[in-house]
């Protein structure tokens, strides 16, 4: 066998090795994270720091507001002030259970915390309130004049419906008067 040169063998070798670092990257799972460097300093462009987080499943979970700054994704949603004045909540005076008040959020997270100050017209009044999502019951159903603070997993499929809008409803019935509730809190949160 005629003499090969170090020099080949050498290059056979670092060859091999980079063939087997393809194959392994190409075998392994991608990065969950995009991040691209700043513009130079004092350049004229419109290259401008990127972040973004992807979940297992390739849904975009976390980015930064590249125009602005801040945060793009995910959407937090902020309740507006809401008035005291209990005659200005929803309410019912229906003895069966109807819908008194209704919202459309973008589902981010597996879990809801909902928050509802509940009250009655008179001590004579009873009621009760619940809430469903998606037409499925979420969380347990309270006597009017009761706080409502629930905190759960949705009864949504999170592979399915992330990014997409669940309808939020609270249903209440009275007896004897009327029955108020307000929702002050609300926000998605982790498992």
């Amino acid at each position: 066998m005629p003499q090969l040169p170090e020099d080949i063998i050498d290059r056979l070798n670092q060859m091999e090795r980079r063939l087997k670092a393809l194959s392994t990257a190409v075998n392994t799972r991608p990065a969950v994270s995009e991040i691209r460097p700043a513009a130079p300093s004092g350049s004229v462009t419109v290259n401008r720091p990127l972040f973004r987080i992807f979940d297992g499943y390739g849904h975009e979970i976390f980015a930064d507001d590249i125009m602005t700054g801040g945060l793009a994704r995910p959407w937090l949603q902020l309740l507006p002030p809401q008035p005291v004045d209990k005659t200005k909540w929803p309410s019912t005076t229906s003895a069966s259970f109807v819908t008194i008040a209704r919202s459309f959020n973008v589902v981010w997270q597996p879990k809801l915390r909902l928050s509802i100050h509940t009250d009655v017209s008179s001590t004579s009044t009873t009621g009760q309130i619940k809430v469903l999502v998606d037409g499925q019951q979420f969380g347990p159903t309270v006597t009017a004049g009761s706080t409502y603070d629930y905190t759960g997993l949705l009864p949504v499929d999170m592979k399915t419906k992330f990014g997409q809008t669940m309808d939020i409803q609270i249903q209440a019935y009275a007896n004897g008067g009327t029955v108020y509730a307000q929702p002050v809190l609300m926000f998605g949160t982790q498992t």
